[in-house]
């Protein structure tokens, strides 16, 4: 390389060292990859000039040095090898000056320059060495950097550095003495650490280190020196960063220590590295230290060990017992140390250990016990040999931890606990208690209801305890072989104790595992001796316990399925007959369990199967004496459940169903009697199970059980004595009526479940009276007082299961139920008692279905009586709030019902009123019977309150069902009241909420079915149309307004056909009522009834049209929905359509805008098409005479003038606009299509940018967007004609909006001729014909979108298709002298259009079309240069077609006139100039002028490819590309033809480095002007444009052979780069940097 260009490599080198710190992180990063790549080609050099630049500016800020610094240690980390050794040398020289100029510590700095000779010292230890060994004399205190070095080294290059380290030892021993700093004292202490941790890594490698001779005692004198100062001085330093590297240090050195000396200071050394912890928090390196120290003096063997064995202990405890966080290492770390410490200690002195840590474990401090424990599972877990021994000791100990209230603790005691099992604990004698210790945890209840979280993360909750339990309950079960004998049977002692209930699940899943395991291996323990077994409950209560478990499967954590299971494992253990009926029966009932969720199970119906369950296993059993005592055991079981009362229900039938298959009489009484007094008579669900038990007695045991209830009424119980009931006085008289409540109910239940052969004479004589008796009260004939709740529920069920089983036997024997009316009266005032806004208790569904039972039973009620009891029923029902309602007051008496509770409750209630309604139509199934039930739910069928609706219909629906199912035709009756029935019902068949839609369908068939039957058509009769309403009913059920729509019309084509014409009347006036339904959807199911009827039938309704119209008009003043004003829009027409003209004449005088009734007026006239046709040619011919808008001053002050729209044309398209909205105007519209289209897109021309007129009446400006309605009406009529795909173009594009604005205007117009042009060509003749004479209007507006259209049609080739283009092509000439500049600029658009649309007529127009652009690129009169902009677009479209003899003198003409807009600021302008060079490339090839051309513009075109505008950038890759064959290059032309694509990504560093490559090989001749155009860019305004350049710059210079570079002026370069380097964009001068990186 020349002399001049080392100049040029220095200077950029210089320049980079000068950027090394600039403040931008990525360009110091690529000015030190540049650095980088230049000292690969010359490190030497370079290594030089970063010397020479530290050396001449000796005042350099840190900072700037040490990335100088940095970057010598990169090059010399990455090229050592390539280095000289006199450059090494020096480079040792300077590191080491740079790191000991200042005698102050300066981190940073020095940290480099010590980091570049740790570099050096990987491969040159010996001069290094020599260099720092200089500076590291006896005597004199090193440098802190030095000794740092020494301590780096000796970690990087351990076989280097060993062999050194005696040496350096023995020099730095004096010195350690004399150090007072404790910066030194610290980086002493480093270093030594450093050292022995070499030495150690060097003595355990022998056989690779360079000197196997070296032992472990050359060191050992130096290191024991050096402890004693350490350890002896420098240890008790105030300053604790120091004196946690001192003992860091020492722990490392203990290793290297003569085993004398280690054994002689450990009674020292151990105390001061304990006492550390009190004054350091970094406990970390204390303990590592420690573990060092007794890892050292366990395998020395040391004797004094033993002596510090306390202290040791209780400072490590006091470790091990501070909390571990997980999020921060260190913590844990020294956790893991210090239990390495325990190990240590443990291997060594086994007893004294284990004693101390158990020994802690009575300490009651949480953290401590937590320490203890943490070391017990870890010594059990890694020492367990040595552990063997101390087995029981540490079972006696762990019940202490076992007692704390900590669920900390605990956690960890499980953990303890999981150790031990693996380890054979559990098996010895007390392991039981700590599985009653697991299994107690596997019962703990939730410390937060669902979806809380705790507000310490740190707390352990109940729940992840517990679910620690369960994890470890199974794991012992499933992996810990041994324990099946412990475990098995004794877990089934933790099923029946009330306090483990809520771990049953994990409970039954271990012992399925473990009996599963044992039965199918044929164990003899499989069979339980329960005898023999201690604690363990007995088989019946074992049954009892698991039985009431599945009664609610889904409690306690889903115990239902587990308790099964096991309940079908046990079954021999339980009773050798039992195995065959539970292997039959119990896996049905899982696989329900498997498909049923908590919500979804039926639990009545899954009741009764667990109580044949039951019963199916007490045959089996054939064992009178055990069936006895499972009764037994089942009764004196009850008192466990106080606190579960459905569990204890469920007890009470299990019980029932026991008794029912005992037959010891005298057993069965005193179970009774037992139960009776034992039984919390207080409590409904214990008072309803008590007597569902008794009834289930009573089936095998009528005579016992009235009896024993008869004894028990008559016994103490009802006396006032405290025997029984010990309580305050004045509460016995509200126990009393408690117990009698459960008797009242025990006789129901009697009565229900007794065999119907004996009931019925005992009704009278010994339940009633005896409930009567109880009851207190004379209603059967004395005044009723009773306020007790629970009497009346009791009294209610007792009463309603009495007239149950009287309808049972009355069905085989007749009889008469005196005291009906008397009972009626009685509970209907119960329900009148009830709060009306609330359903708190069962009283109104028990009453309803009490008086549903009743109803059938002879004597019959009055009408008076039968009205009343409907009127109450029915309004207390339907008046209450939907379910979620929770009633605000509550009294203290009751009691807020859960979800679950609330929902039964509402169910039951509805259903009792359904049953009371069928149960009052049974008696007179009449058409008048039907209307009086009727009159009390059709008030609440139009409520606005969904839920109120939904009940009224259901109910309707219900009782009609039952009115058909019951009717009697006994002569051709009529049915005069379907008209009025089907007017209420069938507009529900749209209501808004799905339940009443289908319902109200049912009620409308069943209604005509009803009718059928009345026309006397026999039972089994279908009509065809009545039966296609039933298919609607599931169309019904999507909500789809056209659906529902449809729907309607059919169900009234259906209505039609059937009603009798004097219903006619009847059914229109409801339906008038029906269009101002609570809801809308209802209104319009009546307006679509309406309609379909009035065209079907309305000939028979004459004399009604004046009074419908009336009433239709006061109707439509309240009606909002819509779709209800169309409907009565179109039945207005169907009414007036003789009237047009009044009409037409009314809504055009109507006030702007139009409301939407005037609208949906003009939309129904659309509707007939002859009526449509007169209306659009009497719009056309108004809107083409009238003016479209006035000028209106805007003020006096500011002057200038308004465009204001007139109101007669706007009034007509307004109207227009909603004429064409009807379906049925397509056709005329069609007609006119031509003439309507360009009516309206002139109208639209002259409407934008409009503003609407004054309201007269208000004086206010109408609301009217001028130009939205004629747009909004072309819009209509583009779809009228069904030109979809236009469109379909039109909405993507947006193009609507646009033509609407004045800013948008032209593009829209734009768009819509494009769409036209490309669908809907064959309409185009006629439109152009019908728009040219508005070309020569006055107004400028009209002329502007007139010519954007026709400058687009000539867009597209079906101008010359349909042959007008000469017709456009003309107007375009003309336009081209237009006043109007804008008209101007789409007239040069339209031009150069026709390159595109017909090419093949370019030629014949080819002068006018170049005049015409060139003209354009001279436009004077062109503030925006749009002109300019279109005439050199169309040029560029143009050129593509013109013959070449056209263009050929002209080419370089155009190119020179291109040129300067190359670098415009405006985007769209230098995108135009470099796509018309692209085009003019073709005139020009074989051209030698041209391809001169294109080598002067070559350079702008590259670099416009990183142009920050995207379209210049793909008109840049276009105009190179096909330039490309004229660059005269094959190898460039290849590329520009291969990369260059406009869809494509371009790697453009990749690109510009080939292209260099071409350039230099190809056309050496012009690499000086190449270089000097690029140079030119260095002050481009755009950063990524010089950026570009001088990637330019720098790949040409990094590809350049030495020979050529005189053709290049390196000194501008190198000026040009240094200048970039400063350029405030900081991709500009990463890029620059990246350049400098190739001078070499």
């Amino acid at each position: 390389m020349s002399t001049m260009a080392e100049t040029d490599v220095e200077q950029v080198t210089l320049a980079l060292l000068d950027a090394a710190n600039d403040k931008d992180f990525e360009v110091q990063t690529q000015v030190r990859k540049s650095m980088l790549t230049l000292a690969n080609e010359q490190p030497d050099r370079v290594l030089a000039m970063c010397q020479d630049y530290l050396l001449k500016h000796p005042k350099l800020v840190v900072s700037h040095r040490v990335v100088i610094l940095q970057t010598i240690e990169l090059i010399v980390g990455s090229r050592i090898d390539a280095i000289s050794y006199p450059r090494i040398k020096s480079i040792i020289s300077l590191a080491s000056d740079e790191m000991t100029r200042s005698k102050e510590v300066v981190p940073d700095w020095q940290q480099a320059a010590s980091n570049i000779l740790v570099a050096v010292g990987n491969k040159h230890i010996n001069e290094i060495m020599e260099e720092i060994l200089s500076k590291f004399q006896p005597g004199v205190l090193p440098h802190f950097f030095v000794v740092q070095t020494l301590a780096n080294l000796s970690d990087s290059n351990v076989y280097g550095m060993v062999p050194f380290l005696n040496a350096i030892l023995g020099t730095m021993l004096p010195m350690l003495s004399l150090t007072k700093q404790d910066n030194m004292k610290w980086v002493f202490s480093s270093a030594l650490r450093h050292f022995s941790d070499s030495i150690l890594e060097y003595l355990a490698n022998l056989d690779k280190a360079p000197d196997p001779t070296v032992r472990q005692d050359t060191f050992s004198s130096e290191i024991c020196a050096a402890f004693d100062i350490l350890f002896n001085n420098w240890l008790q330093s105030r300053e604790s960063k120091l004196r946690l590297t001192v003992a860091e240090a020492v722990g490392s050195m203990c290793h290297l220590m003569a085993s004398d000396k280690l054994e002689e200071h450990i009674p020292k050394l151990i105390p001061a590295i304990l006492s550390l912890y009190k004054k350091n928090n970094e406990h970390y390196i204390i303990s590592k230290s420690l573990c060092h120290v007794l890892d050292a003096s366990v395998n020395m063997g040391s004797r004094v060990l033993e002596t510090q064995l306390d202290s040791l202990l209780f400072a490590l405890h006091q470790q091990v017992s501070t909390s571990v966080d997980y999020n921060n290492p260190p913590t844990v770390k020294n956790h893991n140390e210090v239990l390495r410490c325990f190990s240590l200690l443990a291997n060594t002195f086994p007893d004294r250990v284990v004693m101390f840590v158990l020994q802690r474990l009575e300490n009651s401090n949480e953290r401590s016990r937590f320490g203890s424990l943490a070391v017990l599972r870890h010594l059990i877990n890694s020492s367990t040999s040595m552990m063997e021994s101390k087995k029981l000791l540490i079972l006696a100990s762990i019940r202490q931890p076992m007692a704390d209230h900590s669920n900390k603790v605990k956690k960890r005691v499980v953990q303890v606990i999981s150790a031990m099992a693996h380890h054979g604990y559990l098996e010895l004698d007390g392991g039981e208690l700590l599985v009653r210790f697991i299994v107690q945890h596997c019962a703990l209840p939730d410390t937060y209801q669902h979806g809380q979280k705790p507000a310490d993360p740190e707390e352990v909750t109940n729940e992840s305890l517990r679910t620690m339990c369960d994890n470890t309950l199974h794991l012992l079960t499933t992996t810990v072989g041994r324990l099946a004998d412990v475990l098995w049977p004794k877990l089934l002692y933790y099923l029946t104790p009330q306090q483990y209930s809520n771990a049953t699940t994990p409970l039954c899943k271990s012992l399925i595992v473990l009996g599963n395991k044992k039965k199918d291996n044929k164990e003899p323990t499989f069979n339980i001796d329960f005898s023999q077994e201690v604690n363990l409950p007995s088989p019946q209560t074992l049954m009892i316990k698991l039985l009431v478990n599945a009664a609610f499967p889904f409690n306690s954590r889903g115990h239902g399925a587990p308790s099964l299971s096991l309940l079908q494992i046990l079954s021999v253990n339980i009773h050798r007959n039992t195995e065959a009926v539970w292997d039959q029966e119990i896996p049905p009932l899982l696989t329900v369990l498997e498909e049923t969720t908590a919500e979804d199970l039926d639990k009545k119906s899954w009741n009764e199967n667990l109580l044949q369950l039951l019963a199916k296993t007490l045959v089996a059993v054939e064992d009178d004496k055990w069936v006895c005592q499972f009764a037994a055991e089942a009764t004196s079981y009850l008192s466990t459940y106080n606190n579960a009362l459905d569990e204890k229900s469920f007890l009470y039938q299990c019980i029932g169903v026991t008794l029912q298959h005992s037959f010891n009489k005298d057993f069965v009484k005193k179970q009774l009697q037992e139960i009776l007094l034992k039984a919390r008579h207080n409590d409904a669900v214990e008072r309803e199970g008590l007597a569902l038990g008794i009834g289930l007695c009573a089936n095998s045991h009528l005579e016992g059980t009235l009896a024993k209830l008869d004894e028990f009424g008559k016994s103490d119980a009802f006396k006032k004595s405290p025997s029984i009931f010990n309580l305050l006085k004045d509460r016995n008289e509200v126990e009393t009526e408690k117990v009698k409540s459960t008797l009242i109910l025990c006789y129901g239940q009697v009565a229900v479940n007794a065999p119907p052969e004996k009931i019925l004479n005992r009704i009278d004589q010994d339940i009633l009276r005896c409930i009567n008796k109880h009851f207190n009260t004379k209603v059967l004939g004395i005044k009723v007082e009773t306020k007790d709740l629970t009497m009346k529920l009791s009294l209610i069920q007792s009463v309603g299961l009495v007239a149950k089983a009287i309808s049972e036997c009355v069905k085989k024997q007749g009889y008469v139920f005196s005291r009906k009316q008397e009972l009626i009266a009685l509970i209907q005032d119960f329900i009148k008692a009830e709060p009306a806004d609330a359903l708190r208790s069962p009283v109104r569904h028990l009453v309803m279905s009490t008086c549903a039972n009743l109803m059938p039973l002879d004597p019959a009620l009055s009408e008076n009586e039968t009205f009343d009891l409907l009127k109450v029923c029915v309004n207390s029902v339907f008046s209450l709030p939907p379910e979620p309602h929770t009633p605000e007051k509550i009294t203290k008496e009751e009691e807020i019902l859960d979800p679950k509770q609330r929902k039964a409750l509402y169910k039951d209630t509805l259903s009792s009123l359904h049953e009371l309604l069928s149960s009052v139509l049974g008696k007179d199934p009449t058409p008048d019977s039907l209307q009086s039930v009727f009159k009390h739910i059709e008030c609440w069928l139009t409520s606005t309150q969904d839920h109120e609706r939904e009940r009224a219909i259901l109910a309707t629906a219900h009782m009609l069902t039952h009115y058909l199912d019951n009717m009697t035709v006994k002569n051709m009756m009529s049915f005069h009241n379907l008209g009025a029935l089907l007017g209420r019902l069938s507009p529900r068949c749209s209501d808004p909420h799905v339940a009443v839609r289908t319902t109200a369908i049912d009620c409308v068939y069943i209604l005509l079915t009803i009718q059928l039957r009345y026309e006397g058509f026999a039972l089994d009769y279908k009509d065809d149309a009545v039966e296609g309403l039933l298919p609607l009913k599931t169309q019904l059920e999507n909500p789809d307004h056209s659906i529902l729509y449809k729907s309607c019309s059919e169900l009234t084509k259906v209505m039609s056909k059937r009603l009798p014409q004097p219903q006619m009347t009847t059914l229109v006036f409801m339906l008038f009522e029906g269009l101002v339904d609570s809801q809308t959807n209802c209104c319009r199911a009546s307006s679509v009834i309406l309609n379909t009827l009035l065209k079907n039938r309305g000939g028979g309704l004459q004399e009604m049209v004046p009074e419908m119209l009336e009433v239709l008009h006061v109707r439509l003043q309240s009606i909002t929905e819509e779709q209800v004003r169309v409907a009565v829009g179109q039945t207005v027409l169907i009414m007036a359509s003789q009237h047009l003209q009044t009409v037409v004449n009314t809504l055009v005088n109507q006030p702007l805008p139009y409301d939407s009734w005037t609208s949906e007026m003009w939309m129904a006239l659309g509707a007939d098409p002859i009526v449509a046709s007169q209306i659009i040619e009497i719009v056309m011919e108004k809107l083409s005479v009238l003016a479209p808008y006035v000028d209106k001053k805007e003020s006096l002050i500011r002057g200038g003038t308004t465009k204001v729209a007139t109101n007669k044309p706007l009034a007509m398209t307004c109207g227009l606009k909603e004429l064409l909205l009807n379906g049925q105007s397509q056709e005329p519209a069609l007609s006119k299509f031509s003439q309507l289209f360009s009516c309206l897109i002139v109208r639209l021309a002259a409407s934008v940018g409009v503003s609407a007129p004054k309201d007269n009446s208000t004086k206010r400006t109408a609301s009217v967007h001028v130009a939205g309605v004629a747009a909004d009406a072309l819009r209509i009529l583009v779809a009228r004609a069904q030109l979809d795909e236009v469109l379909k173009r039109l909405e993507e594009d947006k193009a609507w909006d646009a033509m609407r604005e004045e800013k948008t205007h032209i593009t829209g117009v734009t768009l819509l001729a494009r769409a036209m042009a490309k669908h809907a060509g064959p309409r185009l003749p006629a439109i152009v014909e019908c728009l040219c004479p508005t070309l020569n209007n006055i107004y400028e507006c009209q002329r502007i979108t007139v010519t954007a259209f026709f400058s687009e049609l000539l867009n597209h080739h079906v101008a010359t298709e349909l042959m007008f283009i000469d017709v456009l092509m003309n107007n375009m000439m003309e336009r081209i002298s237009d006043p109007c500049c804008t008209v101007r600029m789409l007239a040069v658009r339209g031009l150069g259009n026709i390159a595109v649309g017909s090419p093949e007529k370019v030629n014949k127009y080819a002068k006018e079309l170049l005049a015409a652009m060139s003209s354009g690129m001279e436009e004077k009169d062109d503030p925006g240069k749009l002109i300019t902009l279109e005439a050199m677009s169309g040029l560029s479209k143009v050129l593509l077609y013109l013959d070449k003899k056209n263009v050929h003198l002209l080419v370089v003409y155009i190119f020179m006139k291109i040129k300067p807009f190359l670098e415009s600021e405006n985007d769209e302008i230098r995108c135009a100039s470099i796509h018309l060079m692209g085009k003019l490339s073709k005139f020009g090839s074989g051209e030698p002028v041209f391809k001169d051309q294109i080598h002067n513009v070559l350079v702008s075109l590259l670099l416009h490819l990183v142009d920050p505008n995207p379209q210049v950038v793909k008109a840049c890759k276009y105009a190179m590309r096909v330039c490309a064959p004229m660059v005269g290059s094959e190898q460039i032309t290849a590329m520009f033809q291969n990369h260059l694509h406009e869809d494509k990504s371009l790697h453009y560093g990749e690109f510009i480095n080939d292209l260099t490559k071409y350039l230099i090989q190809d056309f050496p001749g012009m690499l000086n002007f190449y270089h000097i155009s690029v140079l030119q860019f260095f002050k481009s305004n755009w950063s990524e444009v010089r950026a570009g350049a001088a990637m330019f710059i720098g790949f040409l210079l990094g590809n350049l052979p030495e020979e050529h570079y005189a053709h290049l002026n390196m000194g501008t370069i190198t000026k040009g780069l240094v200048m970039l380097l400063q350029d405030p964009d900081p991709l500009v001068r990463v890029k620059a940097a990246e350049a400098m990186g190739h001078f070499h």
